[in-house]
Formats: C-alpha cells, structure tokens, sequence
C-alpha cells in the first residue's frame, strides 16, 4: 500500500518509520548539523583493477549543470579573480591573481549558489592528466573561525579546486600548487575546508584552515589505504613535516609553531601532533558499528569518516560498481546533494583525453552515472547551465542570449522531480528506481569498454578520438534524461492511482484563504534528516552500499523507455528503440587477438507496462 503523508515537514521522515534492522547509532550531545560535502578513496592494491578509485559529490541546494572545460593558452599578465564578498558569512575581497600560460582540460560540475562566493563553483573533477579531486567541508575550531580577518583575500576553495583542475598534472603537483597559492595569497575561508585528490598511484588530503594564518597541511594516501572524507580530516602530523620535504606530509611552514603560540600544542608534553584535536573539531557523530543505523534525531547523520572507513575495508576487492554504489548510497546522497561523481584512475590510458568521469547530474540516488571521457566535445543543452535553483532567478529576467538554452529541458530538474516523486513513497518505489538505473549504467559500463577501445585504436593511429567519445557519451546522457522521464511519468501515473498526489497539511494563519498547495514550500529548518531522502532505514530495503556488494545492475531491469519524451528531441533513440546507433559501426573493424568484433549492445531490453 502507498505511503501519504500527513504533512510536507514529514514528507522525508517516512523512511524513519520503517522497522529498524540496527540498534541506532547515538549522535553526539550537540551536532553541528553541517554536512558539505563527502568524498571515498581506495587505493589501487585494494580495488579489483588495480586502479585507484575516488568518488564523491558536494551539498549545495542550487543549480548544477555539467561542463567539458577546454585546455586553453593564456596571454601574457593574465589573471583569475579570487576570493569573496561582503555577502560571505565571513566577509571578504575580491582579488587578482596571475593565470598561468596554459591550462589543462577538464570535466567538472557547475553550481551558481554559496553566499558571497562568486558563480560559477566547482568541488572539482577530472582533468586531462589523470588527476581528480574533491573538495569537502572541514571545520576549524572555533577561535580560528573567529579571529578570521573581515575583508580577508586569496583564493577560496572553489577557487583551489578549478585551480587544481586546470594545473595539477599529479595528485602530489596539486598539493604543492594549492600550498604555494596559501603561502602567497592567504586563503578565504567560510570556516575551514579541505580537498581529496587523486592519480593513478597515489591520493592526498589537503586541509586549509580559517583564522587568517595561511595554516594548512596534506597527508598521502598509499595505495593500501582507504579514507572517507565526511569531514575532510587528518590526525597525527609529524612536526618535521611543516615548512619542510616529508614524503608523506606537507604542511605551511607556521602550523606548528601557531599552535605552540596559542597553547594549543605543547611538543614536551604532548605524545602527538593530532590536526584534528588541535585546529579542527569533533565530528558530528560519535564513532559506530558497520551498517549501524542513525538515530532519527541524528542531525549529522554517518558524518563520522573514521567509522564509515571501518565499513569500507570490509570489502575485499572494491570494484568501479562499489565506489558508484557508495556515492548513490541513499544514507548521504539526498536533496542536497549537488551531483555525483566516480573516477577509476587507469594507468594504462592511451591519451589523457580517455580518462572518464562518470557523472550523475544531481543526486545519484535517482540519477543515472554518464560516462564522460575529458576528451569529449560539448555536451547535450539539456545538462548546461538553466535558471531552476540558480541564485538570483527568481529577482531578475532572463537575458535574451540564454533563452532557447533555457527553453530546453534542464536534466537536473528532471531528476530532482523524480526524487521528490520516488522519495515520497520511497518503500514503493526506490528498488524499483535503483533497479532500472543499475541496470542502465551496468550496460553503459559493458558499452564503454568498447568505445574506449575505438578511441584508443584511434589514438594509436595518430587520430583525434574525440568524436567517437562525444558521440556516444552525448547519446547516452540524451538516454538518461529519457529514462529518467518514464520513471518519473510512471512513479507519479502509480501514485495517482494510489490515494492520488499528496496534498501537503501544513498550518494556515487565520484569515489566510490561500490554499495549502500555495503555502510556503521552504523547509523549515536544515537536519539532515528532515530534508527529502529516500533512505529506507540505514540504506535500501536490502541494506546500505557495503552489503550490497556484488552484482550490479541487470540490463533485464530497464524499461522500455522509447517513447519517452524529451522537448524538441525525436520521440525515441537508437538505444531506446534498440537498433544499433552509428558510433557502433566502427567497432567491426576493430582486431582484438585476431578476430573482429561488433557487438550489438543495446538490443537487451525488458518491456514493462
């Protein structure tokens, strides 16, 4: 039966309802309630591959759109403004920086709100020399946030993280940039932050912190090492480290010494040099059991990195499927979260311009992962910049350059609308959403490993691959959005028929004649757990990222999507229709150990009603 709720503020607490299989873990007496950002590394001797892996996304409550930045050549005394405004929550000053002669090309996700911080922000991406990053929230202790100068200047972290992208050709070399630009420029903070990079031998944690003292360290993650970023944190430091060459460690050359200053560290007494005890704060929840569920009163819920590294290390050869599992794991992926992005570092890459990003427009919970290779070409209107969620819409008019890419359909909204429809009722519909997004992305898995080989056979030929990868990742991401709209039709079709749309119980003031479908829609408060999820009770109905590991997707699990519709598009794709699109062709001529194959991948397909 259906699930209606009895009112729009416990829209998003059905899931809490639901029969608990864990003793609830206890969030700490005060939490902070923050939650920007998550990030997962596992090393290359610990994944199946051999390969790195590191995914993650941001929390932001804005627009995001998605874009394939070009490696470019500046002119001679060019510059990057950075930094922020009066209208930050710590103020600060827009500043000019020098841009460097040439920079590389990139993948990332676009967002246009953080008060005070100039659009467009970025958390990161991938870059055209193998290097991905994230960026996660990591809150300094309270004195420094407050003895942060107003008007402060440097680069903030959106700044540091497209610097990185458009720099960095190691996960090591970013470190050194962002370190560099600190020790330069200061930083401008909103309360502390830090970074997770990552190539095909190594990650690093990168923190800066607030005060105004150009304080920062890093740490290297082996490639025997797992690290979750929720927050972004590290522990022992050794105090050589600062100002100095550790191989494992970086540090601003005061990091020590202002502590020392401070009384906050005192090298003679102490047995170590704990960053987090000493410039940072608390996680949000106390330390818990593998897969233990959160308490409902949680406002910081599974924002504890230490205890969900310890859930992690219980699989034994983590796969691509894993990591992508991870970032759409419904416990943190919600209607906050901006996007969703998973890199798996090869390093046996032809070109740089094959490493892939796949990447979910918004939300993975209830967005399909597209494969985006950093050499694809320009990507499908419907995945640009559009004015839903973007700051300042709703104050002003469109400018008239932008109006038939805003008269296209946003793909974000699209699969925002079908979180807000699947997660109403989440017992009744989230399986079935995961199933067919599983499905779809285990056959975009199988089809990219056969367009990466046409390109790479490119490559080898001394040929531009770039149309072989713009063609198929544009087709898909088109697929995506269609699946995406059968799912939503069919979600709200069956809601309909099961009680009808919900009608939202919210109080009136006296006198008010407006209906309650035209009450304030804003949520009134920030818990995480109050905002619109559809976590079932400590993940899916049959357990969270870890004990679902395994199989991935079954391409018998995809409706028939093909007369879904996209405005201004034909009503149904190659794929969707299953004949065989044109990129395919080209594979018949590949030779792999003699023989010559062209497999017609799209034909499998389940037709439901």
């Amino acid at each position: 039966m259906a699930i209606t709720c009895a009112s729009v503020m416990v829209l998003t607490a059905v899931p809490g309802a639901v029969a608990q299989a864990a003793t609830p873990a206890e969030g700490p007496a005060e939490a902070s309630g923050a939650d920007k950002s998550i990030a997962f590394y596992v090393g290359g001797d610990l994944t199946a591959e051999g390969h790195p892996l590191i995914g993650g996304f941001g929390h932001e409550p804005s627009s995001h759109w998605v874009e394939v930045v070009p490696e470019q050549n500046h002119a001679p005394g060019s510059t990057v403004t950075v930094g922020a405004t009066e209208e930050a929550d710590l103020p600060g000053e827009l500043t000019e920086i020098p841009q460097v002669e040439r920079t590389h090309r990139y993948v990332t996700s676009n967002y246009s709100e953080f008060a005070g911080f100039p659009a467009p922000l970025t958390n990161g991406g991938l870059n055209d020399q193998n290097v991905a990053a994230r960026d996660v929230w990591s809150d300094s202790r309270e004195e420094l946030v407050d003895r942060t100068p107003e008007g402060q200047t440097g680069p903030q972290y959106s700044d540091l993280s497209r610097i990185a992208m458009e720099r960095a050709s190691s996960a090591e070399e970013a470190v050194t940039i962002l370190g560099d630009l600190i020790d330069e420029h200061g930083f401008t903070t909103y309360g502390g932050n830090s970074h997770m990079f990552a190539d095909e031998n190594e990650g690093w944690i990168f923190i800066e912190f607030a005060g105004g003292e150009g304080l920062w360290a890093a740490e290297r993650l082996g490639s025997d090492e797992v690290r979750v970023s929720y927050p972004g944190y590290i522990h022992e430091f050794p105090v050589e480290a600062a100002g100095g060459d550790h191989p494992d460690y970086r540090g601003s050359e005061n990091l020590v010494t202002f502590a020392e200053e401070q009384g906050w560290y005192d090298r003679e007494k102490d047995d170590e040099f704990n960053l987090r005890e000493v410039y940072g704060v608390d996680f949000p929840t106390e330390e818990f059991e593998p897969h233990q569920q959160a308490a409902p009163d949680d406002k910081g819920p599974y924002r504890n990195p230490v205890s969900l590294e310890a859930e992690l290390e219980e699989l034994d050869e983590v796969t691509l499927e894993d990591m992508l599992r991870l970032v759409r794991d419904p416990r943190w992926s919600d209607d906050r979260s901006g996007y969703g992005q998973v890199a798996e570092l090869r390093d046996d890459l032809a070109d740089g311009s094959l490493a892939t990003l796949w990447l979910a427009p918004t939300a993975a919970a209830t967005a399909p992962y597209i494969p985006i290779a950093v050499g694809s070409g320009d990507l499908p209107v419907e995945y640009s910049q559009h004015r839903y969620l973007t700051a300042g819409s709703s104050a002003e008019y469109l400018d008239p350059e932008f109006m038939e890419q805003e008269a296209t359909e946003y793909a974000t909204q699209t699969f925002k609308r079908l979180m807000y429809a699947a997660c109403a009722r989440p017992e009744t519909y989230f399986d079935d959403v995961t199933a067919a997004l599983e499905g779809f992305e285990a056959e975009s898995i199988e089809q990219w490993d056969e367009v990466q080989a046409e390109a790479r056979n490119a490559v080898d030929n001394g040929e531009d691959p770039q149309a072989i990868l713009t063609e198929y990742t544009n087709a898909r991401a088109i697929d995506g959005l269609r699946l995406g709209n059968h799912l939503l039709d069919d979600v709200l079709v069956r809601s309909r028929e099961d009680g009808g749309i919900h009608r939202p119980s919210v109080e009136q003031k006296e006198g008010n004649t407006a209906s309650a479908r035209s009450a304030p829609m804003s949520l009134d408060g920030v818990s995480a757990r109050d905002r619109v999820n559809c976590d079932v009770g400590g993940g899916w109905s049959d357990g969270d990222a870890v004990e679902r590991a395994g199989d991935y997707g079954d391409p018998e699990d995809i409706p028939d999507y093909s007369s879904a519709r996209i405005s201004g598009r034909a009503v149904s794709s190659d794929a969707a229709s299953g004949s065989t699109p044109r990129w395919l062709w080209g594979l018949g001529g590949l030779v792999v150990g003699g023989l010559v194959v062209g497999v017609p991948m799209y034909l499998r397909r389940r037709l439901t009603s």
